[in-house]
């Protein structure tokens, strides 16, 4: 006896579409982990782990560390960098090609990501500070008008809120190089402009003797200001 397979052939090619994988809007996707690593749509050239490291460390010197950094910090500073707010080529050209959902997907694995090692900090030649650094940090200068750092960034460099970012495991030239570009209005968008002002009311021999101080842990540089240490 002859049976047609036609309900058969019919049955199975019914099944099929149960079986096929719902299409994929882009080839890269768009976790926060894989725009860090290949770039997203912007290509390799843009991976943020090719300046700022797999762990988001920085290199010690000029790129900052971007690893435990508050998430909303830091998808402002990208759309600082997009707008024009804050200058810098690499950057710029990244952040203007990231759409909002990828700063933030970007922004929020690096700030789930654990602190770095610091060892990578580059020591300065002085390795110490002087003159009034520590008062300026800790203090502020009452008769200028100026706030102390700790103020909004903690006693510890640790940050406070949310819109003040931590200050731990950046480099005396990155924190330095930072206040001369506030204070010469080449980086802007901060509230009500406290960092311009604050930047501004410093002298310009305090910078350097500020920027060490930080890079080195407001909690620890204390020991090292003394006379036999810090001509």
């Amino acid at each position: 006896m002859y049976f047609r397979p036609v309900p058969l052939i019919l049955a199975a090619t019914a099944a099929l579409p149960a079986c096929t994988p719902a299409p994929v809007d882009s080839r890269f996707g768009h976790t926060g982990q894989l725009i860090a690593l290949s770039g997203g749509d912007a290509g390799p050239q843009a991976a943020c782990h090719t300046c700022h490291g797999l762990d988001g460390g920085g290199d010690g010197a000029l790129v900052p560390r971007i690893a435990a950094m508050d998430a909303g910090y830091l998808v402002g500073q990208l759309g600082h960098y997009a707008d024009g707010r804050r200058r810098h080529p690499q950057m710029t050209w990244l952040a203007g090609r990231l759409n909002s959902a990828e700063r933030l997907a970007v922004s929020e694995y690096y700030a789930s990501m654990p602190m770095p090692r610091t060892e990578r900090i580059l020591a300065t030649d002085r390795q110490c500070t002087s003159g009034n650094a520590a008062v300026i940090y800790h203090e502020g200068l009452p008769e200028r008008g100026l706030a102390s750092c700790a103020s909004c960034h903690g006693g510890m460099g640790q940050g406070e809120g949310t819109g003040n970012p931590s200050l731990v495991g950046q480099s005396a030239d990155y924190h330095a190089e930072q206040l001369h570009r506030w204070r010469k209005g080449e980086r802007y968008g901060d509230a009500m402009n406290v960092m311009h002002d604050a930047a501004s009311r410093l002298h310009e021999e305090e910078i350097i003797p500020l920027a060490e101080y930080i890079a080195y842990g407001p909690g620890q540089s204390r020991r090292r200001e003394s006379p036999e240490e810090c001509p």
